[in-house]
């Protein structure tokens, strides 16, 4: 990780970093037998002229430009940090935007600029859990950017039979070739407009249970035990080995 850090600091490097990014995860997805399960949740809130927040876990980025299979415009909150910029380049050529900014902070600039998105008819995306962490631990933000727009958050994940999970502080899973996965979408959750402090406390909780119980189903239909949230630090060889699932 630290190499492709280096690497990407130089625009040229960075460029390339995308491009084979891209090209490996579409490489994942046509060479797997990959489903999708509750995709009339979404279809149907866009037939409608809704919009709506999906919110998936930062470890769950990596597969989720191609799971959306270009439903509507959507804007996703990415960390304007190195790696931030490596996946924000990424997206870009699932036909994805980024707006660089932090889901820590329910009245940031960066979460402004996507209520004008949704303001617009398009969809925005929120990993709850970045840009730093703890892991698979939702942050306010969401629950604020929800409250303020009435759009409804809706849980998404993935996970594969053949993966590695990366050092990464989120454990990103990067599924491998030539493996079976599923995408998973969770029903809606609504948060109301008037909310007290223990009320935005209530759904943040909520979003969480909810997006980690979506998660542990994905990760169980593909045989592998369930990830435990709230870690920073980087995964031992040890615990990759334990999490990587049953073979």
């Amino acid at each position: 990780m630290d190499f492709l850090k280096r690497v990407s600091r130089s625009g040229r490097g960075l460029r390339v970093l995308c491009w084979l990014a891209q090209a490996y995860l579409r490489l994942v997805y046509r060479t797997g037998r990959w489903t999708i399960e509750g995709e009339a949740v979404p279809r149907t809130i866009r037939e409608g002229g809704g919009v709506f927040i999906v919110a998936f876990w930062h470890g769950r980025l990596a597969m989720l430009p191609i799971g959306w299979q270009r439903l509507a415009p959507l804007h996703m909150l990415i960390s304007a940090h190195t790696d931030g910029r490596l996946i924000a380049g990424v997206v870009h050529y699932f036909g994805l935007d980024a707006v660089a900014g932090s889901s820590t902070e329910g009245g940031s600039a960066a979460l402004r600029v996507l209520m004008r998105w949704l303001d617009a008819g398009d969809c925005i995306g929120i990993t709850p859990d970045g840009p730093r962490g703890p892991a698979m631990r939702a942050s306010r933000g969401i629950v604020m950017a929800a409250r303020l727009s009435g759009a409804p958050i809706l849980p998404a994940t993935y996970s594969a039979a053949r993966r590695r999970i990366l050092g990464s502080w989120d454990r990103m899973v990067l599924p491998l070739p030539f493996s079976r996965g599923i995408f998973l979408w969770g029903d809606p959750i609504l948060v109301p407009k008037q909310l007290d402090k223990d009320g935005i406390e209530s759904y943040r909780a909520m979003i969480e249970e909810k997006l980690n119980a979506l998660t542990g189903e994905a990760d169980r239909r593909m045989g592998h035990d369930r990830l435990t949230p709230g870690m920073t630090s980087h995964s031992t060889p040890r615990e990759r080995q334990r999490v990587g699932g049953r073979r």
